[in-house]
């Protein structure tokens, strides 16, 4: 039953991946290949770009930065917004000193404080992880913190009951229960770091997908601008992926409740 049904998602997977590209050469047959260049000159522009490399700098470097930034960013997050949001979670003092500072910077575009970042750190990779970190922040500790009300009380009660300590109860019980929620807020979390890449690259950079794609844009070259986008929409889903397998593997027990 169960490989049934992986098979036909795998199915409908592949008629959608075919359906866009059939959608997108006839749309490229019937506009300016300034506008939308056809998937033959993107496939073109990738061989150029990976033998001759974009600026004197090879699409692997390109690609190489960009990630490198975007993982330390996301460690960043991770070591700050897991506690704080923990801590958010289990104590109602600290929920009311964070909630209010976090609930103000969360929704402002990462382009409204960048150039203050800038001012404050130079225009080096500091300010661009930086600026990452800011971006990946809000929604691992939204989901942390929110995650520890749902633990189930019974679950805590009887470990309790059993003579366990605050710490036992916490390590043993709370954040394997939590953990689940610590990953969405992961993958969310990546997900917004990458879509501000581009604001983080577009300032005294020289490298970078993201700067790739804005450099292009300068000069109408769309097949290098389509080879950029999917490029950091294919690392995205690689991404993606990658986290879903660790967290299979850690929260191995979830869906088996």
């Amino acid at each position: 039953m169960r490989r049934g049904i992986e098979s036909t998602r795998r199915c409908l997977t592949a008629l959608t991946i075919l359906v866009i590209a059939a959608a997108w050469y006839l749309l490229s047959r019937t506009v300016s290949d300034v506008l939308i260049p056809s998937p033959s000159k993107v496939a073109a522009a990738f061989v150029t770009v990976m033998k001759e490399g974009y600026k004197n700098i090879s699409l692997l470097e390109h690609l190489g930065v960009s990630l490198k930034r975007l993982v330390i960013a996301v460690v960043i997050a991770v070591l700050s917004a897991v506690p704080l949001g923990l801590a958010s979670g289990y104590n109602a003092s600290i929920r009311a000193v964070l909630d209010p500072v976090i609930e103000f910077f969360r929704p402002l575009p990462p382009l409204a404080y960048y150039t203050l970042i800038v001012l404050w750190m130079g225009i080096d990779d500091r300010s661009k992880i930086t600026l990452l970190a800011l971006a990946a922040f809000a929604p691992i500790y939204v989901s942390c913190s929110s995650a520890i009300p749902k633990v189930n009380r019974r679950y805590i009660d009887t470990a309790r009951s059993l003579g366990a300590s605050a710490g036992q109860v916490f390590f043993l019980v709370s954040f394997p229960a939590v953990l689940p929620d610590v990953f969405t807020g992961i993958r969310t979390a990546v997900g917004v770091a990458y879509t501000t890449l581009v604001a983080a690259e577009m300032v005294a950079a020289v490298s970078g997908i993201g700067w790739l794609v804005l450099d292009a844009s300068r000069y109408l070259r769309s097949d290098i601008i389509f080879l950029g986008i999917l490029i950091m929409g294919i690392t995205g889903i690689a991404l993606d992926r990658l986290i879903r397998c660790v967290e299979k593997a850690v929260v191995f027990w979830k869906g088996n409740e």
